[in-house]
């Protein structure tokens, strides 16, 4: 009994591990956007650019609600669908 209840609580530890690590790589993140901690500052840096926008070129402040960055940097007024 004592082997099965060891081996369900390493099993729960594990999966808690995985689920760490996968949502530390950003898998359940939906912004657009990724955050850049840099010294007293943060760089919010677009996904899905080509070619990658550097964190320095960056913006420092977050997009609000209806706005977004643009490849070059810029925040913009997000546009509708």
């Amino acid at each position: 009994m004592k082997k099965r209840a060891r081996f369900y609580l390493l099993l729960v530890i594990g999966l808690f591990l995985v689920f760490v690590f996968v949502d530390s790589l950003g898998t359940f993140d939906s912004r657009p956007y990724y955050e850049v901690p840099h010294g007293s500052h943060t760089h919010y840096v677009p996904k899905d650019c080509d070619p990658q926008l550097t964190p320095g070129d960056a913006p420092t402040r977050e997009p609000g609600p209806g706005e977004m960055i643009t490849c070059d940097g810029q925040i913009v007024p997000a546009q509708a669908p």
